[in-house]
């Protein structure tokens, strides 16, 4: 096996294999409520408009996407070339940007922004409150941003996942068809400082046969009030919104309205 301990491989060396193990059907539940959520609070405020435009941060192989541009124009950033190649093959018609959530300046405005799980690399809290500041920027008076993070440090729970998918029946030339199955373990080395850790085996078939690889990702976890201080003090009106998944359970998201001028 080999071991790993650095920039996670998975959005890297490892990148073409990511729509083996998340597929965009999965997320079609959590897309319809941030889209609803999205909606919600734009509509909040006197006068205002359907949200129509929408950046989204930390986009990766774009499964997310995948759902919610049929309702936005959307525009897909992320810091990781070879995500952004997976996500401009399942979303062809929407824009791409290579780039930083935490510097990122596009000198445009948008009516939604969004960051799902990438948030969650935002491992202390000046780094997160960099990611909040570039949501804020980007952001239309009378928009909102939407943060999906895994966990809270109240609702934080240590497991293990497993799950994975297979190729779509094209066989190769050597009649072998692409898997792939992972393991996942997450947990918390030391609940006393901000970041927790989640550990991944990847079993890889292809033609070649079956390989192991490692990979370590380490994530950043905030206390609830940590995040809501965070998001006023960019100059959102902020709130934590319950969501229940048939599948993950009970989660929670943060909702930022920054007010019409």
């Amino acid at each position: 096996m080999h071991r790993h301990v650095g920039k996670p491989r998975l959005y890297d060396e490892l990148a073409v294999w990511w729509p083996l193990l998340s597929s965009p059907a999965d997320y079609a539940e959590e897309a319809a409520f941030y889209r609803q959520e999205f909606v919600k609070a734009c509509l909040s405020l006197p006068g205002a408009e359907q949200p129509a435009t929408l950046l989204e941060l930390g986009s990766g192989g774009g499964n997310n996407a995948s759902h919610l541009k049929a309702h936005f124009r959307m525009t897909l950033v992320d810091c990781a070339a070879g995500m952004l190649d997976v996500s401009r093959r399942l979303n062809p018609e929407c824009e791409h940007i290579q780039g930083d959530m935490r510097s990122l300046r596009l000198g445009r405005l948008f009516d939604a922004v969004f960051i799902h799980d990438a948030i969650n690399y935002m491992r202390t809290i000046a780094e997160l409150r960099q990611a909040l500041e570039t949501a804020h920027v980007h952001c239309r008076p009378g928009g909102a941003a939407l943060l999906a993070p895994d966990f809270v440090r109240e609702t934080f729970r240590p497991g293990t996942d497993h799950g994975g998918h297979d190729a779509e029946p094209v066989r190769s030339q050597q009649g072998t068809d692409r898997g792939l199955r992972y393991l996942e373990w997450t947990w918390d080395p030391d609940p006393a400082d901000t970041t927790y850790v989640v550990d991944y085996a990847y079993l890889l078939r292809d033609e070649h046969g079956t390989t192991c690889e490692y990979d370590r990702h380490v994530l950043g976890l905030f206390e609830r009030a940590q995040w809501l201080r965070l998001l006023h003090e960019v100059g959102f009106e902020a709130k934590s919104v319950p969501f229940h998944h048939s599948e993950a359970g009970d989660l929670e998201v943060f909702v930022g309205i920054k007010p019409a001028v």
